[in-house]
């Protein structure tokens, strides 16, 4: 852990109030910071409100009133709609710390334009579950100007106690989608192993037990065997967001010439269980690709 310069709690804004965004401002409230937030969901600028953050009435009002901004987007698309709308309103030594999971070229390419009108742009993506942000267990791994990085520290140890910065801009978001294969692929490998055990007459309680003290013990077991076990799918990260973030994986390791075998299979499933409807329930939901159908 290192300490980056301090910086006054001001204001910060947030646009996006999501799973993900409801739980950094929670982190954030509750570290003493003032917010600012915007979402076009009614419901869950009321969820900021009862945090004690403040709703704003658009992502422009935002933009005006705060000089650090959280995004937490759904995707790519929704990060570029936002840097152009407000882009006419940020003031030169404003920064946007982007919690997105997103594509990294157009992460590179956003802080490249952004920073000739002197503006800077983070990666700052989290590793972890809106529930573990809550309680502290996730990660923030983050890309951009080493300055601005550390005069951000403060901001970012709020949300976590585990801060990486890997490099320029961009990064960040390279190493998230990284973690994101080895994530996604332990709930696979787990929600198999489950539902084999399933259908060979173990319980299911007791073959989740056996496998956390065996070998083959992975942190995903922790997080979603539970949920998987009880069939526990309302979400704390939806199963179609890491659809999303397998398909940048794919998209990301085409440009790199990464080999991604296991990503690709890993796509398959995701978008059968999407087509089944399980895209809004908790990536948990997975295990239901295993299970026989009734």
């Amino acid at each position: 852990m290192r300490a980056g310069r301090s910086v006054e709690r001001g204001n910060i804004g947030i646009i996006g109030i999501g799973l993900l965004g409801t739980a950094l401002a929670q982190r954030l409230t509750a570290a003493g910071y003032q917010l600012i937030g915007y979402d076009p969901d009614s419901i869950a600028l009321k969820r900021l409100q009862a945090l004690g953050g403040t709703p704003g009435a658009s992502s422009d009002e935002v933009a005006r009133t705060c000089n650090r901004i959280l995004f937490s987007l759904p995707g790519p698309e929704q990060v570029r709609d936002t840097v152009a709308e407000i882009e006419p309103h940020l003031q030169a030594g404003s920064v946007i710390l982007d919690t997105t999971t997103g594509d990294p070229e157009a992460v590179e390419a956003n802080a490249e334009r952004l920073a000739k009108l002197g503006i800077a742009y983070l990666d700052c993506e989290i590793g972890g579950s809106s529930k573990q942000v809550v309680e502290g267990e996730a990660i923030v791994i983050c890309g951009g100007d080493e300055g601005t990085f550390e005069e951000c520290f403060e901001v970012l140890a709020a949300i976590s106690p585990r801060v990486f910065r890997m490099g320029a801009a961009g990064t960040g978001t390279r190493m998230k989608l990284a973690l994101n294969i080895a994530i996604g692929l332990h709930r696979a490998v787990l929600a198999e192993a489950l539902s084999f055990a399933i259908a060979n007459g173990v319980d299911a309680a007791q073959a989740l037990e056996i496998l956390k003290a065996g070998p083959g013990y992975s942190r995903a077991m922790d997080i979603k065997g539970r949920k998987m076990v009880e069939h526990d799918f309302v979400p704390e990260a939806r199963l179609a967001q890491h659809l999303k973030d397998v398909g940048l994986i794919l998209k990301t390791g085409k440009a790199t010439g990464a080999f991604l075998p296991l990503s690709h299979l890993h796509h398959e499933l995701l978008s059968e269980a999407a087509q089944r409807g399980l895209g809004g329930e908790d990536n948990s939901a997975i295990i239901k690709i295993f299970e026989p159908a009734l």
